[in-house]
């Protein structure tokens, strides 16, 4: 069974950067595709960014493209999301997921943090 804690979120201003990390345990992380997926008050859970086992291929939502980044280092069984110029509407609690296959559906994700709040203020 794989665990995943993320870590990083907090309030900032609008233009601001943080840097979201999930750490994996349980399994063998580089047999999982990762990703990241975000949810807002009222909404339904959304996509954000994906990458596949060793980073050969990453998918990106486009209101993050070029301002997001998703990496990992699979020697530290940790994944990340550098998010750059934030915006208001990046407000959500922010979830890593981890998968067979890098994917932009939500279905497609078996393993899941407990989220990491990040604000946006104007």
């Amino acid at each position: 069974q794989v665990q995943l804690v993320e870590s990083g979120g907090g309030l900032v201003q609008a233009g601001g950067s943080l840097r979201l990390s999930c750490a994996a345990s349980g399994g063998t992380f580089s047999t999982y595709a990762m990703g990241w997926f975000r949810q807002a008050p009222g909404k339904e859970r959304e996509f954000v960014a994906a990458i596949s086992r060793y980073g050969a291929t990453i998918y990106y939502t486009d209101s993050v493209k070029g301002r997001f980044t998703i990496s990992r280092d699979n020697a530290k069984n940790m994944v990340y999301l550098q998010m750059n110029t934030l915006k208001p509407e990046d407000t959500a609690v922010y979830y890593c997921g981890g998968s067979i296959l890098a994917s932009t559906t939500t279905s497609q994700y078996r393993y899941w943090g407990q989220g990491t709040q990040v604000t946006v203020s104007s």
